[in-house]
């Protein structure tokens, strides 16, 4: 055998890293990256919208175009005030990924520090942060976003806060699982052997080595934070009006479903394209990471 050939023969057989093998597997999974693929094209409209659409353009009140179907000049049509529909929908998407992510970076951020402290150190206060966790659990999710809005008044970041609010006991119950499977492991010993800290070992050995079933539950609730956020928006309680979010897109042409059904279709079909997007790039990751698929 040739040295090229012993090279490839070498590359073909040599041991991936984890990162790697993850990254093997999604790609061969069709579904994933079909979501992938979708999620960076809402993204690249996202950022369209943000250097080529101004807020004057989706606002701007044209009354003699009002109701007018899908044509060339506008591609989803017109609004019951002559505003673009095209140009709302493409502009409205900052808002939905930005609830979306903002919501599930505000819970993730609790839920890891509150779950992996009960994991870890167990006892009462375990039974203090779960008990707290089942408190917020048993609020319905679109009731206990409703209070938080209606206290703090609305505005985005006030959205943001109530979507990632009622996520919390979602990821403390997730990293709490995660800790209690990985705080007994051996390098758990070592390091407390060696003196560490207990924060040291949460956030340096115990945390990263459960972060599979999180990476997971990350992905599949950003696309439950923009239906959260589009609910909450159609039953009034999301972004104030003349913003153009997804859901209050949805609660405005609802009145018109009859004469002007357009006016639900579109922006309608980007939440459930966006949020199936979400959800099966989760299941993608969830089969990539799980350990009993290595062969």
């Amino acid at each position: 055998m040739t040295t090229a050939t012993n090279t490839l023969v070498s590359r073909k057989y040599a041991k991936r890293s984890n990162a790697a093998e993850v990254w093997h597997r999604l790609k061969s999974n069709k579904g994933a990256i079909a979501g992938f693929t979708i999620i960076v094209i809402i993204l690249s409209i996202t950022l369209y919208s943000i250097l080529f659409i101004s807020f004057e353009e989706v606002t701007a009140i044209n009354v003699q175009n009002r109701l007018q179907p899908p044509s060339l000049k506008h591609p989803f049509g017109t609004d019951d005030m002559g505003r673009d529909l095209f140009l709302r929908t493409l502009y409205g998407s900052r808002y939905s990924l930005l609830i979306g992510l903002g919501g599930v970076s505000i819970s993730l951020i609790v839920g890891l520090i509150l779950g992996s402290i009960a994991g870890y150190f167990g006892g009462l206060v375990d039974d203090l942060i779960m008990r707290f966790s089942d408190f917020l659990a048993s609020i319905p999710t679109l009731l206990l976003g409703m209070v938080i809005v209606t206290v703090l008044g609305q505005s985005l970041p006030n959205l943001i806060l109530a979507v990632g609010v009622t996520a919390i006991p979602e990821f403390i119950r997730i990293t709490r699982s995660s800790v209690l499977v990985v705080r007994n492991q051996e390098f758990v010993e070592a390091a407390t052997a060696i003196g560490m800290s207990h924060l040291g070992i949460i956030f340096t050995q115990v945390i990263p080595n459960g972060l599979s079933p999180i990476i997971v539950t990350v992905t599949s609730r950003i696309g439950a934070g923009i239906i959260e956020a589009a609910s909450l928006s159609f039953l009034g309680f999301g972004i104030p009006v003349p913003h153009p979010e997804w859901g209050l897109l949805v609660s405005e042409g609802r009145n018109y479903m009859r004469i002007a059904p357009h006016l639900t279709y579109f922006p309608g079909l980007f939440i459930m394209v966006t949020v199936f997007a979400f959800n099966i790039l989760g299941d993608g990751l969830r089969d990539a990471l799980d350990p009993k698929l290595k062969k």
